[in-house]
């Protein structure tokens, strides 16, 4: 059995310290904001679509070591256990999305930016992080990969669809206000298929390549290491910059963060803990079970920040809420990795049937 009374120490240092790494963004970025005179004019000199060079290069290279670590061949592995299948797609698919939408409403009614946001949030399913999560609390890690592989795909043939019903349909059959929102499902099919199409493209092409070359125990023992914090980089980038042209809305209206991560809180935990009930409904194992509720509770930040950038502006709400996002998810998601391991000795979940 691997350790599991220091959670904490068996994460990298990059990835022990991202609320830190992110707040400092956020404080250098309003630095420049507050210091930099033109900066606006400068990103937006040369743009690729609505977004500016410098902010898509941020995007893509955010993205790309995350798909990059996708084990794709697992994809054909799927049928091994399809109550976990189909508890993943459902959960990740149809109930993540209406969580967030009603958290949203109910939450930040008089905010539409924000609610916007974080339905873009709630649409980004977790294809990264949640490797990390699940390795500490003990699941399964190649049920892991195969529903981060599935993920990935999804995301690429569903999330515009998945957008317009959310953010366009579902509202007016509700009868919610949607006269300050204004989005196609063209220019989010867009932003997704620039922002984690071509990174898929080359995260696979990387691991296809890579793996044909030396094999996969040095592709992810070595390449992986060396590309990864690439994808740390490119959102501290994107929050620089992001931050810097959002200093004066943030530092006039800090109440509105405060906001933003409430709906956030409630997202992950009722996610995680309706994920590991269902497992354990189903008497699967508790390493499917965790996994199941790690890959469930997570979110694609990643994406979610693209996609607002894309669509909406980098000075947008919708923007603003996406960084939030990591902000508020990583903190919680280790709480609740030891959560799971305090579950696992309580119930002694390990006699339950796989």
């Amino acid at each position: 059995m691997r350790d599991e009374t220091d959670v904490l120490h068996r994460l990298s240092t990059l990835d022990r310290f991202l609320p830190v790494w992110i707040g400092v963004a956020m404080a250098v970025g309003l630095v420049l904001g507050r210091t930099v005179d033109g900066l606006d004019d400068a990103l937006s000199a040369v743009e690729i679509g609505s977004v500016s060079l410098p902010i898509a290069i941020g995007l893509l290279v955010m993205m790309y070591p995350v798909l990059a670590k996708v084990r794709y061949d697992e994809l054909g592995h799927v049928t091994a256990d399809k109550r976990l299948l189909v508890a993943s797609i459902g959960l990740n698919w149809v109930l993540g999305p209406a969580l967030m939408f009603a958290l949203a409403w109910l939450l930040l009614p008089d905010l539409p930016e924000y609610r916007t946001g974080l339905i873009i949030v709630g649409l980004a399913r977790c294809i990264a992080m949640v490797l990390i999560w699940n390795d500490l609390a003990c699941g399964d890690r190649e049920a892991a990969a195969i529903l981060v592989a599935i993920n990935s795909v999804f995301q690429i043939v569903a999330f515009a669809a998945l957008g317009w019903f959310y953010l366009e349909l579902l509202p007016g059959w509700l009868g919610l206000d949607t006269s300050s929102l204004d989005v196609s499902v063209w220019e989010i099919a867009r932003s997704v298929l620039i922002f984690l199409g071509i990174p898929l493209l080359a995260g696979y092409l990387t691991r296809r390549l890579g793996e044909k070359a030396k094999g996969r125990e040095w592709y992810e023992s070595e390449l992986i290491a060396r590309i990864g914090p690439a994808a740390l980089y490119g959102l501290l980038f994107t929050i620089v910059i992001l931050f810097a042209l959002q200093g004066d809305t943030i530092t006039n209206r800090p109440g509105d963060v405060a906001r933003i991560a409430l709906p956030l809180l409630a997202y992950f935990a009722l996610m995680w803990g309706l994920s590991m009930l269902l497992g354990h409904r189903l008497r699967m194992s508790y390493e499917r079970t965790t996994t199941l509720a790690f890959t469930a509770a997570g979110n694609n930040f990643e994406l979610a920040i693209a996609v607002a950038i894309g669509v909406f502006g980098v000075t947008s709400g919708q923007a603003l809420a996406g960084v939030v996002g990591p902000l508020i998810e990583v903190p919680v998601l280790v709480g609740l990795v030891y959560v799971a391991l305090w579950a696992r000795r309580r119930f002694d979940w390990n006699r339950s049937t796989s």
